[in-house]
């Protein structure tokens, strides 16, 4: 089986990956160095267990920046570029997806085309029309980040969007799921296999949940730090209900990275004309904890303080900043005339949106008259007194 796995991601890595184990595989990405990377068998992003499979196992893996050969030999041709919300047209800008469709067909390709990036509903069947090719069908990803290829090989469930009508269609999302569940080490995983704009839906869907839970618990511990209240202490005896649980119930200054915020935006903009009160909540609850955030922060550094930014990443081992809550709450405290300063290693220069960059922790350290930290490390111990974090349970 040929498969080529256009964008070398957090998802496209873990595709391919994942494929490779069984089948021959060709990454495709415009970036030169994430190309190299999976050539001299490193991860393209941080990912732990890609970075084992890749060191270990013997994989059918490599990687090129130009994949008009690829697309036109590939049994499977996985799409897995980045589509970030546009807030002008109110969308997911899909334009890299749509130059892969192009190229492929271009290239004369005869193979099944999955989109696994994350769509508008009702992209798919309007790609088909606009390309005038059948067989693309959706496949949403339901993966943590820095732990993609994990999920990949453990997944939840597996989900292939199909037109229902076509039986060659339904066939191909058949094939596909079992080339899924053929390199997955789980066994019995749920196959569902539905309509794209359905499947779309519940891309869209899940992620907003996640969202809800972030900001429900997010606002618990807001009403607590007002009161007085210990939130640990109310988020242990609210999870305790098996119907709640205690997935995503740590406090953070809001949720943010690669899809929560994006997603949830689309979905949004897709109720238009839909009556809905919770939906916007959750985008509007994320924007409210980091104006609450920052008020916090800049009122314990007195006037004019030096505020401290400890990782712009979202998670421990995460080398991901982009659209991390903090940026958020960095916008805000600019407005309460904060001076920042960045701790951040992952970054390269000397400044980060205008803000200095300091390199060296205890400089950091000594510098700043309060520190933010979404999540709390134990580098940071002997300066608590400074720090401002609502990490309670010191996870991610």
């Amino acid at each position: 089986m040929k498969i080529a796995v256009a964008g070398i991601g957090y998802v496209g890595l873990a595709s391919a990956v994942l494929l490779a184990r069984h089948s021959s595989v060709v990454a495709v990405d415009i970036s030169r160095e994430r190309a190299e990377r999976i050539n001299a068998r490193r991860p393209s992003v941080a990912d732990e267990e890609a970075e084992r499979f890749l060191r270990e196992e013997e994989l059918d893996l490599r990687a090129v920046t130009d994949g008009k050969e690829a697309y036109a030999d590939a049994d499977y041709i996985l799409i897995c570029t980045p589509t970030d919300y546009d807030p002008e047209t109110n969308r997911f800008d899909t334009s890299s997806v749509d130059g892969v469709l192009d190229a492929a067909i271009g290239a004369g390709t005869k193979a099944c085309i999955v989109v696994k990036s994350t769509v508008p509903v009702g992209f798919t069947a309007a790609a088909r029309e606009r390309c005038g090719y059948p067989n693309i069908l959706f496949s949403p990803e339901f993966l943590r980040e820095g732990k993609a290829l994990y999920d990949n090989l453990y997944p939840s469930r597996i989900i292939v969007g199909a037109d229902l009508s076509d039986g060659a269609q339904v066939r191909s999302a058949r094939a596909f799921a079992d080339l899924l569940l053929g390199a997955a080490e789980k066994k019995g995983v749920p196959v569902l296999i539905m309509g794209t704009a359905e499947a779309e839906s519940v891309k869209l869907f899940s992620n907003t949940y996640l969202a809800l839970r972030v900001s429900y618990f997010n606002e618990l511990d807001t009403y607590a730090e007002v009161h007085g209240l210990d939130a640990r202490e109310i988020i242990e005896g609210v999870c305790l209900d098996p119907r709640i649980g205690g997935g995503y119930n740590n406090p953070s200054f809001g949720y943010g990275g690669y899809c929560l915020p994006k997603d949830t935006k689309q979905l949004l903009a897709g109720y238009e004309g839909v009556p809905e009160n919770l939906i916007r909540a959750i985008v509007e609850s994320n924007r409210t904890r980091k104006d609450f955030i920052a008020a916090r922060a800049a009122a314990r550094g007195g006037a004019s303080p030096t505020v401290g930014i400890y990782r712009l990443t979202m998670k421990k081992d995460s080398d991901n900043f982009r659209h991390s809550a903090v940026q958020g709450v960095m916008k805000r405290l600019e407005s309460y005339g904060a001076n920042l300063l960045i701790y951040e290693p992952a970054v390269k220069g000397d400044a980060f949106q205008g803000h200095p960059i300091e390199r060296d922790l205890a400089a950091f350290k000594q510098k700043c008259d309060v520190i933010l930290a979404n999540r709390f490390s134990p580098e940071l111990s002997d300066v608590r007194e400074k720090v401002y974090t609502r990490d309670i349970y010191m996870r991610d």
